[in-house]
């Protein structure tokens, strides 16, 4: 078997045993919403094994692996206090599906962990192409996807630090964030979480065959803003803040940043 096809199937056997292990913790827990947490923390053990199984230049090995961990990890600790905060009280998500999986829940939340496992090896080979590639110098895709993942991690660390800085503050209760880059997207955390995928993939394209992981951001992009991202977050905003989210949403771009509508 190719090496290439060894190494999706080492990262595969790895995360059905990491995921199986979280979904018995998170059944003893009671808590389902830790996969949520242990999701981003995937792409930097799968990250580890392909790292290791892999021949490519070592710098570009280094900084690949270095991006996806800082990217990985911030995210994973930042879900991780989201969750713990909590609990015993899961996701909204969460409950949703205790609702419509009924008796059969323990074992169908079984196959949805499964599910994030199967999508997190799926998701990686966006960077395991870069981390097999042997060419001893670094190319300008390699370079401009690099630092768009880094910028675009900084970005989303201050979206989600003012985020948390206006909620925390008790006159804030019943108000709506739109301060900071708030002031310009909605979803500004949504929006460089799907420019650092975007990132992965300029990086991917320095590699033979890197243009065929082109589907990693586009899953990315349709998860944040049709299924699990923006959709949840505004029906949650709408049920809490009304009127005053109704307004927000008239006046300020969803998704990309943008200067606010004038006269709104």
């Amino acid at each position: 078997m190719d090496q290439f096809w060894m190494q999706v199937l080492g990262a595969f056997v790895v995360m059905v045993l990491l995921m199986t292990l979280t979904w018995r913790f998170a059944k003893r827990w009671n808590n389902y919403s830790i996969v949520d947490v242990i999701w981003p923390l995937s792409f930097s053990v799968v990250g580890g094994l392909y790292y290791l199984t892999s021949e490519g230049w070592w710098l570009r090995k280094a900084l690949v692996l270095a991006v996806v961990m800082l990217w990985s990890l911030r995210l994973s600790f930042f879900l991780g206090r989201r969750v713990y905060s909590h609990h015993p009280a899961e996701d909204s998500r969460y409950k949703t599906l205790r609702q419509d999986y009924g008796t059969n829940l323990v074992w169908r939340f079984f196959l949805f962990f499964q599910y994030q496992g199967i999508s997190v090896v799926l998701l990686s080979i966006v960077f395991l192409m870069p981390l097999r590639n042997s060419a001893e110098n670094l190319n300008g895709l390699e370079i401009a996807g690099l630092l768009l993942s880094l910028l675009s991690l900084f970005g989303e660390s201050i979206a989600d630090a003012q985020a948390q800085k206006f909620k925390t503050n008790p006159a804030n209760h019943s108000k709506v964030c739109d301060v900071g880059l708030w002031k310009y997207s909605r979803h500004p955390n949504y929006f460089f979480e799907s420019m650092i995928w975007w990132g992965f993939y300029v990086t991917a394209l320095g590699t033979p065959g890197g243009a065929y992981t082109v589907y990693a951001p586009l899953i990315i992009l349709f998860i944040l803003v049709k299924v699990t991202g923006i959709p949840p977050s505004e029906t949650q905003a709408l049920q809490k803040r009304g009127d005053a989210y109704r307004e927000y949403q008239s006046r300020t771009s969803a998704f990309v940043p943008w200067f606010p509508k004038k006269g709104k």
